[in-house]
């Protein structure tokens, strides 16, 4: 059988300074590779964490994107997992992230763990959670 696994999802931003720092200070993305002026796009980069990367490309030149919007098809978040959700939820208050509450809450539980959820600077929906399982 073929290996697969996934390697990127492509995020595509407006505000691309702010979902730089946002995905490489705030989440801890690594910047592996910066292309100005990428196929009439000002930025195409690449960020990687672990084993996965984030394609993140500005619209072509003079174009301005559409928000996401969570109500959509396709892709509505990405999650990632970290092994201490509190700590993390400490760290990621203290840095002014933008977190999405349910019923006043920043952190909730699933029927398999607990999560979070907090919305990059591009509206990019992320998921944080500490249980490994579905």
């Amino acid at each position: 059988m073929v290996e697969k696994y996934v390697h990127h999802i492509c995020i595509q931003t407006n505000t691309y300074a702010e979902s730089l720092n946002f995905y490489t200070d705030v989440v801890g993305f690594e910047l592996v590779q910066e292309s100005p002026n990428f196929h009439d796009r000002h930025f195409n980069t690449w960020l990687k964490l672990g084993a996965f990367y984030i394609e993140l490309q500005t619209g072509k030149f003079d174009e301005n994107l559409e928000a996401c919007n969570s109500n959509a098809q396709g892709i509505v978040h990405f999650c990632l997992w970290v092994d201490n959700l509190l700590q993390e939820v400490e760290r990621l208050k203290e840095m002014n992230v933008h977190f999405i509450h349910k019923n006043g809450e920043i952190i909730y539980r699933v029927e398999n763990g607990q999560l979070c959820k907090l919305i990059a600077p591009e509206g990019t929906i992320i998921e944080i959670r500490d249980h490994k399982g579905i």
